[in-house]
This record gives structure tokens, C-alpha cells and sequence, in this order.
């Protein structure tokens, strides 16, 4: 059996960590081990981890390199062939592991999308999805869960708060991309992937109870700050120079349109300087283009991607 190696970050959520690591010591699956990287925390999370869980590796980090530096500091330090990437503020189902990683057996396969559920049993993530503006989401975010997502099959990515990765896809494609911090790495490297030829499966059978927004917080300035410098940069990395051309129009006036939406929710100065901050970055992203792989033909991308009305309708 193939070791894999669980990822869990951690920033000051000592009060989350029982329940997700109670729920990985009752896993169906063996062998997998457990990395906790702790952002540096000044709660007492790793000295808790070193008492409560010794079977647990720690990896601490002296500062908060946000979620990229963060989880890609665990999977450096990760021995298994696989890595499950999984939010502090989860609950797994016992046979999470086990069943994410049944399809990899398609060697095609290069990631796993598990099925995550709000504590009131809403869909939190079906796999995400992209659009011509950049814009992405999480298929099914906050509908009932009646069913209509019991099906397997390939989705366009994995949100990482509960995502199974082959180790060779990420030593071909690269990590998260560190520059991102928070927020939209995991559509950078959902996007990549795909743009190398690797296919990703939502696996309903995978669930997870997810506290959404426990740490960053839903709506906070650092939330809004990140999301909305980040969705400019992926699609100058990544989209396809056709596609990027012609969703330019997109692109701008979603951006255009974020400045008073914001400003009118009193975070003005957030947002400004969010897309001052992007602008700054796009000679950085333009670099970082020119090392993305592109084995994928322009009409495997352009399925996944939306547009306006194809969004109202999801």
C-alpha cells in the first residue's frame, strides 16, 4: 500500500485541532502519516500537538508564511507518495483517505476532490470552478445536499482545504505558488495541472465537515485583500494565450466592478489596494508564465471555463 501523507496547517486554531485529528486517527486507510505545519502560532498549538498527539509530525514555521508556504513546507517534509491536503478546521469521515485515494489508480488522475459539507450539511465544495474573468467558486456552495452531487466525476479542481495530490504530478508542475500567500493558490495549481495533461475527480464518497472561514475569517479585510489581488494574477500566469485575449474584457470590468462594491461595504482602501498590489505583481506573473507547462490542447481547458450566464446557471 502506498504511504500518504496528510497536510494539515495550522495558525492559532488549537481549538480545531482535536477535531481534526481525532478524526484522522480513526481512518479506514493505512499507511499514512500526519504533518501538522504550525504557521507560528502563539496559542500553544505546537507544544498541545507535542503533548496530546506525539504520533503527529510537527513542522514549525517561526512565521506565518500564509497557506502556499505553510502547506508547501509540510509537503517537503512529507514522505508519502500521495499528500491530502486538509484545513485545521475539518472533520474527515473515517474513510476519507480510503476513498480519495481509490481512483488514483488512473494514472491520468493527479488530483482528488473530496466532498465538503458546511456542519449543517450544506455543499461547502463540490471542486471548484473558474471563469472567463477569473473569477472562481465552489461548485454547489451553500445548496442543500440532495444528492445532486453523488455522482464521481472530473471536475475542473480541488478547493486544498480537503484534496489529494500525486506527489509526481507536484514534482513535475511545481507547489502553490508562495507569492500567492492566501486565497486562489489551489486554482493556480489546479489550472496548471490541467494545462500539463492531469486530470482531477471529484470523489463524493470522500466527505468532510468544514468550518468554513475559522481562521482568515469570511468577508475580512485580509480575505478581501488577497482574493482580489490573487484573481488577477492567475489568469496572466496561466490562461492560455488565446483564452487570455479573449476574456480580457472580462477580466477588466470584474475588476472594475469590485472597487465601488467594496467601497460601498466600507473596505474602499482594502480593495484599492489589493489591485494596486496585482498591478505591482503582473511582471512577476509574466515571468512565472514562461515556466508553466502546456501539454494540455486549448479545448481540454476551455470546457471547464464559464462564462457569465454558464455562472448564473451553476
Amino acid at each position: 500500500m502506498d504511504l500518504i501523507s496528510v497536510v494539515v496547517l495550522n495558525y492559532n486554531g488549537r481549538d480545531l485541532l482535536d477535531g481534526c485529528l481525532s478524526s484522522l486517527a480513526s481512518q479506514t486507510y493505512s499507511p499514512f502519516e500526519v504533518v501538522l505545519v504550525d504557521n507560528g502560532s502563539s496559542d500553544g498549538s505546537p507544544e498541545y500537538i507535542r503533548e496530546q498527539y506525539p504520533w503527529v509530525r510537527l513542522v514549525r514555521n517561526r512565521d506565518n508564511l500564509g497557506f502556499a508556504g505553510g502547506t508547501n513546507a509540510g509537503i517537503r517534509a512529507a514522505e508519502g507518495s500521495y499528500i491530502l491536503t486538509l484545513n485545521n478546521d475539518t472533520i474527515a469521515d473515517r474513510r476519507l483517505i480510503e476513498e480519495l485515494k481509490e481512483p488514483m489508480a488512473d494514472p491520468q488522475v493527479g488530483v482528488c476532490a473530496a466532498k465538503m459539507l458546511f456542519p449543517d450539511g450544506r455543499i461547502n465544495s463540490a471542486g471548484i470552478c473558474i471563469s472567463r474573468s477569473g473569477a472562481a467558486w465552489d461548485r454547489g456552495m451553500f445548496e442543500a445536499d440532495r444528492g445532486q452531487y453523488d455522482s464521481m466525476e472530473e471536475v475542473f479542481g480541488a478547493c486544498a482545504g480537503a484534496a489529494l495530490y500525486r506527489k509526481r504530478m507536484l514534482d513535475e508542475i511545481g507547489l502553490f505558488d508562495e507569492d500567492f500567500f492566501l486565497y486562489l493558490e489551489d486554482v493556480d495549481l489546479a489550472l496548471r495541472a490541467r494545462l500539463a495533461g492531469w486530470k482531477c475527480l471529484y470523489v463524493p464518497r470522500a466527505e468532510v465537515i468544514h468550518h468554513h472561514g475559522k481562521t482568515a475569517g469570511v468577508g475580512s479585510d485580509l480575505a478581501v485583500y488577497y482574493g482580489n489581488r490573487n484573481i488577477v494574477w492567475y489568469p496572466i500566469k496561466d490562461f492560455p494565450a488565446s483564452l487570455y485575449i479573449t476574456s480580457l474584457p472580462f477580466i477588466l470590468a470584474r475588476n472594475l466592478a469590485t472597487i465601488p462594491y467594496y467601497a460601498l461595504r466600507g473596505q474602499g482602501r482594502v480593495i484599492l489596494k489589493s489591485k494596486l498590489d496585482a498591478l505591482r505583481g503582473i511582471t512577476k506573473m509574466m515571468r512565472k508564465r514562461e515556466h508553466v507547462l502546456r501539454r494540455a490542447e486549448y479545448s481540454d481547458i476551455r470546457r471547464f471555463v464559464k462564462t457569465w450566464g454558464e455562472m448564473k446557471r451553476q
